[in-house]
């Protein structure tokens, strides 16, 4: 419930709330066995693409921390309340930058709006695994047929 309360504040600089929450929030990680940031976001960050990963290949290095990045993509259109990005970029544009900036902490990416999941290395994840499980399946019946075959 106490999410319900919440209010949108603060600025758009990205770095300095990934900083934040690397050198402040995390400052015991190494006490931790696995630990996870989670950005939600409807847009690029502020700051250069290969800035944000060096400093989050850097600050993952050596722990078990991943930087996880779920894209809400808003129609277009939608009032943001006269609100300018500070940075503009098209949607895909956006997602290949977090895309990027996710491999550099070995997280996950998810993009999705209101059509559906766009994006997501979970359900990319399942649907090899799946792919993997039907080939299988397909070798058994096949090898199951070949034995009937001979008797």
């Amino acid at each position: 419930r106490w999410v319900l309360s919440l209010e949108c504040k603060g600025s758009r600089n990205f770095m300095s709330a990934l900083r934040r929450a690397v050198e402040v929030d995390f400052k015991d990680k190494d006490k931790h066995k696995s630990q996870g940031l989670y950005l939600l976001t409807t847009g690029i960050p502020d700051q250069e693409t290969h800035t944000i990963s060096a400093y989050v290949a850097e600050a993952c290095s050596g722990v078990d921390l991943q930087l996880h990045v779920c894209l809400l993509s808003v129609t277009e259109g939608t009032d943001s309340c006269g609100i300018i990005p500070a940075r503009y970029a098209t949607p895909r544009e956006t997602a290949s930058a977090l895309k990027e900036i996710v491999q550099a902490a070995s997280g996950r990416f998810h993009w999705f709006g209101e059509a559906g999941i766009f994006e997501s290395d979970d359900i990319t994840s399942i649907m090899s695994e799946m792919e993997k499980a039907k080939n299988y399946s397909q070798k058994c019946a096949f090898l199951v047929q070949s034995l009937k075959q001979r008797s």
